[in-house]
């Protein structure tokens, strides 16, 4: 029996390999969006125990300032964390691996509530279209 997933965003859980992100973004990944969040995934296979590694991206462009870019940051990544449930236990009925990069495409900060709502939004719309 698998042990239930906890609310927690592990060392392993990170998506860090360059070669990895590049293929995501070189026309193999691919994408969905909901505003003001776009994820692009790539079925891969990780030598990691987790189901799926994640990344995040904030555009300097829209965010000159460093500070504003770290808390996006940080309300994506507790976002993430706390839904991540309903993306495990997809993904563990179907015994794949993703590689998964969200990047944040709006102009404005947005409170934690919207941002959570969002990802709730986002996640249900990935496990759709690959179930």
């Amino acid at each position: 029996m698998q042990q239930p997933v906890k609310n927690t965003f592990k060392k392993g859980e990170r998506l860090k390999r360059r070669k990895l992100i590049k293929r995501l973004f070189n026309r193999e990944g691919k994408t969905l969006t909901a505003y003001p969040l776009r994820i692009i995934w790539l079925e891969v296979e990780l030598d990691s125990k987790y189901p799926a590694q994640f990344g995040l991206s904030v555009p300097k462009r829209a965010f000159p300032k460093a500070a504003h870019r770290n808390r996006i940051r940080r309300r994506l990544r507790e976002a993430y964390r706390l839904n991540k449930t309903i993306l495990y236990d997809f993904i563990a009925t179907q015994e794949k691996q993703y590689a998964i990069m969200i990047l944040y495409t709006a102009k404005e900060v947005m409170s934690f509530q919207e941002i959570e709502q969002k990802m709730k939004i986002a996640i249900r719309q990935f496990v759709k279209r690959n179930s």
